[in-house]
Parts: structure tokens; sequence; C-alpha cells
């Protein structure tokens, strides 16, 4: 079997054509043929050695965003899964385990049917930036009628936080460059203001008493924590744990432990499904060019994700 991952740490060029043998589905687990993987930013740390995964020798493959069809299905998997089904998952990647492969073999319950009327290509940059944002939303505990902030609005994570928090009934202040506030305008923000390191400043200048909760996508860490009214929450996505003032809490999301979350992973889907959250794809890459998706994922400034298409692979 054919797989993209590396034999140690280093740049974009690190990435190369694995030949693994191939999985087969235990008690418990479907295997999946994959059409597409999302390119997602914890790829790109991992590959690096920024994260490293303790105890895991090479070769590693990379991914936590997949979509294919269901080819094999292991003893003890319920009837809502068949083979041939379109499917989407998470992938919680360990060692050659990762989404950047020909097939994958991932929990039952990490697995579910893709929204109908999105391809593959599409359908990959669901679960792990939508589960993500559903966690940072939920660790905000804000109420019907209260504020939120999202940094990093323009971004895959930001722009599900804020459908998110629309849908549940919050309203949303975001941050975004000029060229991006129409986007973000288009995904439900009530108030745009200006990005950057003074972003603080600029959200109190909106709620002078601050927010009750703010997601940081952005990755701002302290510098957003003066945006938050005392006893506030800043849910963080790069576990950041503080030091905070005034009684806020910090609040990092680790998404891997919600990757077997079946109902709330169906629940993506179906708000997909309804137009309650949008699928952005911002460019395709042959599996065989994941170097070149990853450097421009580092280069910055992507507005959706980066996928691979492992279509042809293998």
């Amino acid at each position: 079997m054919k797989a993209i991952g590396i034999t140690e740490y280093g740049g974009p060029e690190a990435l190369e054509l694995l030949d693994l043998p191939e999985p087969q589905a235990g008690d418990g687990e479907v295997r999946i043929r994959v059409h597409a993987a999302a390119v997602n930013p914890t790829d790109t740390l991992i590959r690096s050695g920024a994260r490293r995964q303790a105890g895991i020798a090479a070769p590693y493959v990379p991914g936590m965003d997949a979509a294919g069809i269901i080819d094999q299905i292991g003893p003890g998997v319920d009837t809502r899964l068949a083979v041939g089904m379109p499917v989407v998952t998470i992938v919680v990647p360990s060692g050659t385990h990762g989404a950047y492969a020909e097939k994958i073999v991932v929990p039952a319950a990490s697995v579910v049917p893709a929204p109908r009327g999105a391809d593959l290509v599409e359908a990959s940059t669901l679960l792990m930036n939508a589960m993500t944002a559903r966690l940072a939303v939920n660790a905000l505990e804000l109420s019907t009628g209260d504020v939120a902030a999202v940094t990093g609005a323009a971004g895959a994570f930001g722009g599900y936080a804020i459908q998110l928090a629309k849908a549940d009934g919050l309203r949303v202040i975001a941050d975004s460059k000029p060229e991006d506030e129409a986007l973000v305008t288009t995904f439900g923000a009530d108030e745009v203001i200006e990005r950057g390191p003074d972003v603080a400043a600029r959200i109190r200048a909106v709620v002078p008493a601050g927010v009750p909760g703010l997601a940081d996508g952005a990755l701002l860490n302290g510098l957003a924590v003066p945006a938050i009214a005392d006893g506030g929450r800043l849910v963080t996505v790069r576990e950041w744990d503080g030091p905070a003032e005034r009684g806020i809490i910090i609040h990092s999301v680790r998404v891997r432990h919600s990757a077997t979350d079946t109902q709330g992973l169906e629940r993506l889907v179906r708000q997909v499904e309804l137009g309650v959250l949008t699928l952005r794809v911002a460019q395709v890459f042959p599996a065989t060019a994941a170097a070149q998706a990853h450097r421009l994922l580092e280069a910055g400034g992507i507005r959706g994700r980066l996928v691979l298409d492992f279509t042809d692979f293998g």
C-alpha cells in the first residue's frame, strides 16, 4: 500500500512516497479507500518536529481528515455503515496510521456518511476543523444572546466557529484583514474588526466591558486576554494555558478526544446539508505533491483548506 509520510523530521521536502503493509479492519473497525485528505496545520507541525509524537518511530504518516469509500468492514460494526458507502472520518495519527494513505483503518465510531450534495474533496475539509470549532464554542459556555469573539475568522477553524456560534444564537465579533471582510461577513459575523496584535483594544471598542468568551483561532494567546471580561473564557486551539488574570479561564481544545463522538460528527454533517456550515476548498493537489501543499500552507494566507487527491494514488 502506498502512503505519503516521513522517515525523519524536516521541511516539506521530508515528505516522501512510502510502501507500507495494507491494513486490515479489525473488531469494530472499517477500512476506507481514501479519495481525499485535507492538509491541516497539525500535519505540518508534526512533520517538522515542532510537535513530536512521543514514542513514535519512523516512518510517520500525517493526516487527520479523510474522505473516501468503505471497502472493508470488521466484525462487530453495526449496520449504519456498509461497503461502498461514501464517508468522512477523523483520523488520530500514530506512526504509519494517518490520512495520507491509499487505505486507512479507523474505529467505526469515527466514521460517518459524507454530506449529501458534497463531493469527497469538499467533504474531506469538514470534520477536524468543524469539530474543533464545535468544541471551542461549547467551551465558551455562553447563552443565547451573549457575545463571542472569534480571531483568525477567515481561516477554516474561524469560519466554522462563527457559523456554529451564530447557529447557537450568539452575537459574534470577528477579526479580518480588509480584503477578507466580505468573506467573514458571509459567515454571519455581526461585527467585523481589523485583525492584528491590537485586536483586544478593537474588541473593547465594540464591547467596553469585554466579551464573555473568545475563541482564539489566530493564536494570539496573551494578546487576546485583555479583550475578555472579568471571569470570562479564552478558548485556545494550540495548547496555551496562560497565565491570565481577572478570573479568566483558559481552555485548550483537543479534538482527538472527540474523534469517536459519532453523534457529534453526524450533527456536523447534517449542518452542512442544511447550509449551516460551508465547506471551503482552497486548492487541490495530487497526493504526490503533498510537499507543495505543506509549503503553501506554511506560507500562510490560505482561505479554506488545501486538499490532497488520492483517487489516482497507489
